[in-house]
């Protein structure tokens, strides 16, 4: 039985450990519902399942790493759609951090730097206040049905512009979120800590309420870096909640939604610039009547908006017993619906087979092809482009 001090290590999908736990500490991680958590006599069993990433429960770090990649590449996986470029150079900086906490505080910082070299975003908010004079427009509905049309406060409604904008909310509640891990680095905290100063007259969003809507245009255009990332923080993250008397800190993934992602994306992006255009997860009716539908993952359609290829990506920790048949039927069906000859299913390395299937009377082929997740970026990346050549082509 391993005595927890700092860190535990589990592999997703992996083998349970037994440990102990301090009073509190196994409500806390149960109600996180990060990783399974069992009671017997005393002791504590923690099983790894679909999440991965990193967690903080009073003194107990527990890091659940992917089973076929590194847990700090996943910061890698989750920002390169947000622009290929950015994350093709930020991966070099990643690679010398240890850690998920300190990849994510390192990147989100030199974006915000980057962000912010020409002083805060700033744009028109509209607000109503009741003043003793007319400044903006008057709410005539709320001086009439609330204030009884008596003539004093006005209740009035401007645009004011200010720096206290969506955008800069969300940089400012993803800097807030990061300042409280453990394991960052002394510089990054600092760093934090200027940009949160530099936001002072900027609103923190208030703990569970909806995020600030963000559109991407050209005058925030500088800001679309560190908004994507800002986005990854506050989505996946369980920052400062109060489990009992303890704060849960941590970041968890669904790491089958982002390999599936990341697949369609980085497919879609490699395949570009052969002409044509990509429809991810579209529904599209297999009958006539449009009861029932198939939505794959990435649809490449050429010029003449005719479907050329399919693609489905497929992370399979755990093989399931008709695997994998289920995926070889899935294709079958798409192809069908669509047209095509030949389908194609991408696995995420080790986790699925490298064969090339053709199906008797149907006249289809299905091509089962690998990503090794575990291989550096550039390398990973350079095995995209084939494939995506390959599909094309053939």
């Amino acid at each position: 039985m391993d005595r927890i001090e700092s860190l535990i290590e589990l592999i997703e999908f992996g083998a349970s450990k037994t440990v102990d736990l301090a009073p509190g500490e196994f409500d806390a991680l149960k109600q996180a519902k990060f990783l399974n958590v069992f009671s017997a006599r005393g002791r504590y069993t923690l099983k790894p399942g679909r999440n991965v990433g990193s967690i903080r429960v009073g003194s107990v770090q527990i890091d659940v790493r992917p089973k076929v990649a590194e847990l700090r590449r996943l910061l890698f996986f989750i920002g390169y759609c947000s622009n290929p470029k950015i994350w093709r150079e930020e991966v070099i900086h990643l690679d010398k951090v240890d850690g998920l906490f300190p990849a994510v505080s390192e990147s989100f910082v030199r974006l915000a730097s980057r962000a912010l070299e020409g002083g805060l975003l700033q744009g028109y908010q509209k607000k109503g206040e009741s003043l003793q004079l007319v400044r903006g427009r008057i709410d005539f509905n709320e001086q009439i049905t609330r204030r009884h049309g008596l003539p004093l406060p006005v209740a009035i409604e401007y645009d004011d512009f200010t720096t206290d904008i969506a955008e800069n909310r969300i940089v400012l509640a993803a800097a807030s979120t990061l300042s409280v891990l453990p394991q960052i680095s002394a510089e990054a905290r600092y760093k934090l800590s200027r940009i949160r100063y530099q936001m002072n007259d900027v609103l923190l969003p208030r703990r569970n309420a909806p995020r600030p809507v963000w559109r991407p245009t050209r005058l925030n255009a500088r800001y679309h870096d560190v908004l994507r990332l800002s986005e990854v923080i506050l989505d996946n993250s369980s920052f400062d909640q109060c489990r009992g008397s303890l704060a849960v800190t941590g970041f968890m993934f669904d790491m089958g939604i982002i390999y599936e992602n990341f697949v369609t994306n980085a497919l879609s992006t490699a395949m570009r610039r052969y002409g044509g255009r990509a429809v991810t997860q579209a529904r599209i009716w297999m009958d006539l009547a449009e009861t029932i539908h198939i939505r794959p993952d990435l649809v490449w359609y050429d010029a003449s908006n005719r479907p050329v290829a399919v693609i489905d990506a497929k992370y399979k920790v755990e093989k399931a017993k008709r695997f994998p048949e289920e995926d070889i039927y899935q294709m079958l069906a798409y192809c069908a619906t669509l047209g095509l000859n030949e389908g194609h299913l991408i696995y995420a390395k080790g986790n699925g087979p490298v064969k090339t299937h053709e199906l008797v009377r149907s006249g289809i082929t299905i091509h089962c092809r690998a990503l090794d997740l575990g291989a550096d970026p550039a390398k990973l990346l350079q095995e995209i482009d084939s494939i995506a050549r390959t599909i094309l082509h053939r």
